[in-house]
């Protein structure tokens, strides 16, 4: 009877393992078409040829999203990353072709790593192009900041409440039929607003007017399987601290198969070591009384 007993507590371990297995794959599969984008989703093209640094976007964003105001002042040539608190930075970086100014935020990846390893999908791709948090539905796991390439969620470690912050965008906006706000602040018409189409029509008619003004690149355009933000520059993208050694194939068919395999690991592993403790129990008994 106790072995009898052990064969089943193993087959229903066995059996929870294999089911836990089946839901992550089906979780997956069925998150591709979430992810997919259209040419028509909302796009930002930065030009940094034309960025002055006024940090006029960095003040039109915190106003817009009651974050806190920007730093009056920051250290020259050292460059900041986005914070909780401030979903857009501009840095200035010295440079072969002299100082240029560098907006950086959110890169609302078309298939964003981030929303991939979203067990709850709290983070996630809209239909109409940015990438949102969704706080009613984020357990905290932090998985969005681990499988980022461009490294921008940021968790509010100091918070009784945290929650995961970066740009969206201005998704409400958008609803709304507005443009971004940092894109409406700039007064330099450094960055544009349309669809992602136009946006790439337009920074392909800039460079082929102007050879010699543009490296002929637009950043954003395949990286990381292509972004929903993108770039011109007068000089390579290396000299401004953008990353040259992303993988042009989307992040997430790189991270959702391991992602999706911890949180099966941590659920099924205990109930299985329970299985074989009440398995072996039997014989450890009967050496104990031997």
């Amino acid at each position: 009877m106790r072995r009898r007993s052990a064969v089943k507590t193993l087959a229903l371990a066995a059996g929870s393992t294999l089911a836990g297995r089946n839901l992550a794959q089906a979780s997956t599969s069925g998150g591709e078409e979430n992810l997919a984008s259209t040419a028509e989703s909302a796009a930002i093209l930065i030009d940094t040829t034309k960025c002055m640094g006024c940090r006029m976007c960095e003040r039109a964003c915190a106003e817009a999203n009651g974050l806190p105001e920007p730093p009056k002042s920051v250290e020259p040539g050292v460059p900041r990353d986005t914070t909780e608190g401030q979903w857009t930075v501009v840095n200035r970086y010295e440079t072969e072709g002299g100082p240029v100014n560098v907006k950086r935020q959110c890169m609302h990846c078309l298939q964003p790593a981030c929303a991939s390893a979203c067990l709850t999908r709290a983070m996630v791709k809209t239909d109409d192009g940015p990438v949102i948090w969704r706080g009613d539905k984020c357990m905290g796991c932090r998985f969005c900041m681990l499988s980022c390439p461009f490294d921008v969620p940021k968790f509010e470690y100091h918070s009784a409440n945290p929650r995961i912050q970066k740009c969206r965008m201005c998704f409400d906006r958008l609803q709304e039929g507005e443009s971004p706000a940092c894109v409406s602040g700039c007064p330099a018409n450094a960055t544009a607003f349309g669809t992602r189409t136009e946006m790439l029509d337009l920074a392909w008619s800039r460079v082929y007017a102007e050879p010699d003004k543009y490296v002929h690149h637009v950043y954003g355009e395949h990286e990381a399987g292509g972004t929903g933000v993108l770039y011109l520059a007068s000089v390579p993208f290396d000299q401004l601290g953008f990353r040259t050694d992303l993988s042009l194939q989307a992040y997430p068919t790189f991270t959702r198969e391991f992602l999706y395999s911890v949180p099966f690991i941590l659920t099924m592993f205990p109930p299985f070591l329970l299985a074989v403790s009440k398995a072996t129990a039997g014989n450890r008994q009967e050496e104990g009384e031997g």
